[in-house]
């Protein structure tokens, strides 16, 4: 692919994002070295939200650190394959899952069904439950020693899928001690989580009697960098070995060896609030819907490393432009003067800029726009209660099951958790649960379809991109992992030469 023209930083950003690396990593040289090889040191781009609770986003963290493990894993397409669990079956609303014998936590005491049981159960009755779990009621029970049977209200085809979800990891009992769960020392994974210094760094040793063998590196030193220049400084510096979400502006100015640039399901969308202001106006959110210009944003802000949006699940999951045919939408009314909040967040760097565009692409229709951005610890509760006309977000769209139905029923049905745009549709609601219920395979996928076709059509959500994997690796890193729905990052094969 044909990278675009190299853009020069002034010497000022070069200089601030030094300033801000400074310190991150110890050890001398180029990397922490031992006996037994050097330390990984990471660049995250987002902050604990949670201080690492699994019950949260910050789970996505604990597996992409190889600290935290699930019953069941996903393969490239999807499909559930056995981890902390060896096998699966389905009788009716209930899953048996047969667990793996030999797995030690990192405090040393052993996984059984009653430390499945007693984390599942912790999600289950969590306040707000994980995200994995809305609309769904699930209760474990130990069978014996080694067998969990997972039972839901409801007939679900996607119970293993679900379990794979990073938010469903399976800690120590220890973990379950405090008011928050606490995942220092109480994963299954070959690294274990020693040290968390709040919203800073974290560390990670490697654990030797890992039951799926010796990590290659002997531990993992990770520090969150949100200012996505200071990241991209970090690598080409030599000061961090792998930087996770190198902004586009940035990757022209690395070697070209040192990005790699995967499609990911990861929509940006502009979510409309239906529930009240403008936009509870469905000709006004036909008029911001017709405004927007999708096609310069990606070539203007994302340097063309991004796909044009022509609905809310992307190329990452080919089959959906396969099975999408034309929706109807309503016609837009005049928008003149009315006025807008659009909100959004720095921890994903271009958004500001996208928000930007928005901006002046709206105004040109006739609406008077102010914008609100935050970082996203700051923003997302007045997101989720509706302060904002509308917000833009960058959201994985297969993040927690590998099915783009969990992600479509959080965002869009009437009592789902993450429902930014207020929508409260029979019509969406209806056609989510058709999707939910559908056994996995192809009629599962026609019904996905026709529920993202149900959202489309009310314009409470206005998908304009989909991103792609931008991630830096070292030179002299071995097997990171390139993972687009961004639940693996270091291996136990991952390692510096």
């Amino acid at each position: 692919m044909r990278l675009p023209a190299r853009r020069l930083l002034p010497l000022s950003a070069l200089t601030a994002a030094s300033t801000l690396l400074t310190g991150c990593f110890t050890g001398d040289g180029p990397a922490s070295a031992g006996a037994d090889g050097k330390r990984l040191r990471v660049a995250m781009m987002q902050p604990p939200r949670s201080g690492l609770s699994p019950l949260s986003d910050d789970a996505f963290k604990l597996s992409r650190w190889s600290t935290a493990e699930t019953l069941v894993k996903l393969d490239a397409e999807g499909d559930a394959r056995p981890a902390l669990a060896t096998s699966w079956q389905q009788n009716g609303r209930t899953w048996t899952f047969e667990i793996r014998d030999g797995v030690t936590f990192h405090d040393g005491t052993e996984l059984d069904a009653d430390a499945v049981v007693r984390s599942l159960t912790e999600a289950a009755t969590a306040s707000p439950k994980p995200r994995i779990l809305d609309g769904v009621d699930l209760t474990a029970r130990a069978a014996d020693s080694d067998t969990v049977t997972v039972t839901t209200a409801d007939g679900d085809p996607l119970v293993p899928q679900r379990l794979s979800s990073p938010q469903l990891s399976i800690l120590a009992a220890r973990a379950y001690e405090g008011r928050t769960v606490n995942p220092v020392g109480t994963g299954t994974g070959p690294f274990e989580l020693t040290k968390v210094n709040g919203t800073s760094s974290a560390s990670l040793d490697r654990y030797d009697a890992y039951w799926g063998g010796r990590a290659e590196a002997p531990g993992i030193d990770v520090r969150f960098v949100p200012d996505g220049t200071a990241r991209a400084a970090a690598l080409r510096s030599g000061e961090a070995d792998i930087v996770e979400a190198v902004p586009v502006s940035q990757a022209a100015l690395l070697d070209e060896d040192l990005v790699t640039e995967v499609p990911m399901p990861r929509t940006n969308t502009l979510y409309l609030n239906t529930g009240k202001g403008v936009f509870k106006d469905a000709s006004l959110r036909a008029a911001a819907r017709e405004a927007i210009d999708a096609e310069s944003i990606v070539k203007g802000v994302y340097e063309g490393r991004a796909d044009v949006a022509e609905g809310l699940l992307g190329p990452a999951l080919p089959w959906a432009a396969e099975l999408r045919t034309p929706v109807s939408r309503a016609r837009a009314g005049d928008p003149a003067g009315r006025s807008v909040t659009i909100g959004t967040f720095t921890d994903r760097a271009e958004l500001p800029e996208v928000a930007a565009a928005l901006q002046q692409q709206l105004r040109k229709a006739g609406f008077e726009v102010r914008l609100e951005v935050r970082e996203y610890a700051n923003i997302e509760a007045d997101a989720l209660a509706g302060a904002f006309d509308a917000f833009l977000l960058s959201r994985a769209t297969v993040l927690d099951s590998g099915d783009p139905a969990a992600y479509l029923y959080s965002d869009f049905a009437s009592d789902g958790s993450f429902n930014i745009s207020q929508l409260d549709d029979p019509s969406v609601d209806a056609e989510l649960k058709r999707a939910g219920e559908t056994p996995t395979g192809a009629a599962r996928r026609r019904a996905v379809i026709a529920a993202e076709a149900a959202v489309l059509t009310t314009d409470a959500a206005l998908p304009l991109l989909h991103e792609r994997v931008v991630q830096g690796d070292a030179a002299g890193v071995v097997d990171a992992a390139h993972d687009p729905r961004e639940r693996e990052l270091v291996t136990a094969g991952t390692y510096v030469k």
